[in-house]
């Protein structure tokens, strides 16, 4: 376990007046979300009816692990809010994850996770929070669960598991309204839409976020024309890669549009084949994403909620082991997209909203 990276243990079980199977435990007292613009209110008053019936409820003290792919910059908002829910729920809890993940195998994170999976089955965790790499994760899920663990997922999905739920953005949605948000920033059509996103269909949630914005910039009446994302490559070949679509375009390229947290990248494209002024909207909150969004040089952004997706997770494996799957969904209803995926939505940050957004995260305390 060592070798897979940083362990984190975020709370424990003590401070209830009782601690026997079965018997009632402290109240959950939850601190008040900070008021913003970008407060998300209708996740906010799902997760208060969350606790509102578990405080009615009684359960054994419980063990849960998150497992995220990193603990730095993208994942740190979901330590901090998987952290944070651990806490005032008052259960031994654990955030697992690498401070360095290199690039240069990344099949070594994967089989490392599996064996963090079944690592802390057999440590006896009840309940298990991961974000999975993919189908590579599905058999290590699957024995989890048929040792009577639950697990959810996060922030990427294994849709062929037997896990419980997913939670976080849905990529298809997610697409179309970044895709939207650019259409609104383009002058009218016939014009190229260069998107920097993936058509790797064995990405599925790279690819489904792809095909969603294709989608709608092409139903607008734009041309769409799609850029490889080089996750594993170095930053100037995805910029020569960016370079050579937009001049191979047959129609010229009127907007550009980053769906990954490398979004910054369109800048640098754009840079490189002398179209300095196109409209880019961008994706996650890098701090090149953010700085470039100061200059004028993007136009919007989109964040997951990362802060959100951790706080999320320890309070749905907690109410899996305490009401149930049937009843967890009845109270997670508004934001099911269907009976196995919890949407917590995005956040659409313009550039003129840059300070306002930056101060609402650093009240969260989910700051990257």
């Amino acid at each position: 376990m060592a070798a897979f990276g940083l362990l984190l243990t975020t709370a424990a079980c003590g401070s209830s007046d009782t601690a026997d199977a079965g018997t009632e435990v402290g109240r959950i007292d939850r601190a008040p979300t900070p008021a913003s613009e970008f407060t998300p209110v209708e996740l906010e008053a799902t997760v208060d009816r969350l606790i509102a019936v578990l405080n009615e409820s009684t359960i054994a003290p419980m063990q849960m692990v998150v497992l995220l792919k990193n603990l730095d910059t993208f994942f740190e908002p979901i330590a901090t809010g998987a952290s944070r829910a651990m806490g005032e729920l008052d259960v031994t809890g654990n955030v697992l994850g690498p401070t360095d993940q290199s690039p240069d195998d990344p099949t070594t994170s994967q089989d490392l996770q599996n064996q963090q999976l079944e690592q802390v089955v057999a440590g006896g965790a009840e309940g298990i929070g991961v974000s999975p790499y993919g189908d590579i994760n599905a058999a290590a899920v699957d024995d989890a669960v048929a040792k009577g663990v639950h697990v959810v997922t996060l922030d990427t999905d294994v849709a062929t598991s037997k896990r419980s739920l997913y939670v976080g953005a849905l990529n298809t949605s997610a697409g179309v309204t970044a895709g939207n948000t650019l259409l609104a920033m383009l002058p009218p059509p016939p014009g190229t839409v260069l998107i920097h996103g993936t058509t790797a269909a064995d990405w599925g949630d790279g690819y489904a976020r792809t095909q969603g914005a294709l989608q709608v910039v092409e139903a607008a009446g734009y041309t769409p024309r799609v850029s490889e994302a080089a996750f594993f490559a170095d930053e100037a070949f995805d910029v020569s890669w960016m370079k050579r679509e937009i001049e191979n375009a047959d129609l010229p390229v009127v907007g550009m549009l980053g769906l990954f947290n490398i979004s910054y990248r369109c800048v640098l494209g754009a840079d490189a084949a002398g179209i300095p002024d196109v409209p880019i909207v961008a994706f996650d909150f890098d701090p090149r994403t953010v700085d470039y969004m100061r200059q004028g040089r993007i136009q919007a952004t989109h964040t997951q909620r990362q802060y959100y997706e951790g706080y999320l997770v320890p309070y749905i494996l907690y109410s899996l082991k305490t009401i149930g799957l049937d009843a967890t969904r009845e109270i997670l209803a508004p934001l099911m997209e269907d009976d196995r995926r919890v949407n917590i939505g995005l956040d659409v940050v313009p550039s003129e909203k840059i300070d306002a957004y930056t101060s609402f995260l650093d009240e969260i305390g989910a700051g990257q």
